[in-house]
């Protein structure tokens, strides 16, 4: 049964596109347009900062997404390994 359920919240977060909250998505636009004011000395509108943004988004947010999935797990090992050995050392000897 938990497996079952797992597999469906699994099988959900799969489905689901990478999204951005608006408050996020906000500040990102302010960052776009001072980077191509300050970098390109080009201004860009808001309307043109976001579609910039959720093409990058689109094109990279499941390789951004991936990545912090493999460091994520990477992390998890080293844990598992760290408890591993606070394990072994609980251990009592045997007669």
């Amino acid at each position: 049964m938990f497996r079952d359920a797992l597999r469906l919240h699994i099988d959900w977060v799969k489905m689901r596109d990478v999204e951005l909250s608006s408050q996020l998505k906000e500040r990102l636009v302010g960052k776009v347009k001072a980077y191509f004011d300050e970098e390109l000395q080009q201004d860009i509108g808001g309307f043109e900062a976001e579609f910039l943004i959720d093409f990058f988004v689109r094109e990279l947010g499941a390789s951004l997404y991936n990545r912090g999935l493999f460091d994520a797990q990477q992390v998890f090992n080293e844990k598992m390994d760290e408890l591993g050995y606070v394990i072994q050392e609980l251990e009592k000897p045997e007669l």
